[in-house]
């Protein structure tokens, strides 16, 4: 059996409604395309991708990873089947894009531009759904010029599944 995919979603403990709603629909197509979602594990969009993850027809027990800032597990959101404690506060960005084959972003402030810019120094494809945060001003834009890429713009759930589709190979 081929190895799941590892999808990082990152974006905003606090978020709007449009950002909220593509969370949620971006979590249920990923598991739906067979992968696994890996998040911060808290609230707002981590909260809402891991939701839809769950509602995924092809949803399946350990598909909705949270890797979380502090020690305790029980900190995770109700949706998350593998929560992963770290104690690294913030630099648990680093482990989640590092785990991660690829990243999407929804809205977000300081803590999702870190894991974007985490994602790009590690090589790693990035899509940014075009809604208001970090994700909106970067989508379809390079970081800088250490890459000849650009980061991937989506306008919608249905859109990243399809760069996902594009851009991973099933070469593992």
């Amino acid at each position: 059996m081929a190895r799941r995919r590892v999808i990082a979603i990152a974006g905003g403990a606090s978020a709007g409604p449009e950002a909220l709603e593509t969370a949620e629909a971006v979590g249920q197509r990923i598991v739906d395309a067979g992968h696994r979602i890996a998040t911060g594990g808290r609230g707002g969009v981590m909260e809402a991708a891991s939701r839809g993850a769950r509602s995924a027809s092809k949803y399946r027990e350990g598909a909705v990873i949270g890797i979380l800032p502090g020690l305790d597990a029980s900190d995770a959101n109700p949706y998350v089947d593998i929560a992963l404690p770290t104690g690294l506060n913030h630099a648990r960005n680093a482990v989640l894009v590092a785990s991660a084959d690829a990243l999407v972003a929804i809205g977000g402030g300081a803590g999702t531009l870190s894991e974007i810019a985490l994602a790009w120094t590690m090589d790693k494809p990035v899509i940014a759904v075009a809604v208001p945060g970090w994700s909106g001003r970067l989508a379809g834009k390079p970081l800088d010029s250490r890459r000849s890429d650009a980061i991937y713009e989506a306008g919608s759930a249905d859109e990243v599944v399809a760069l996902l589709n594009e851009i991973l190979d099933d070469s593992l």
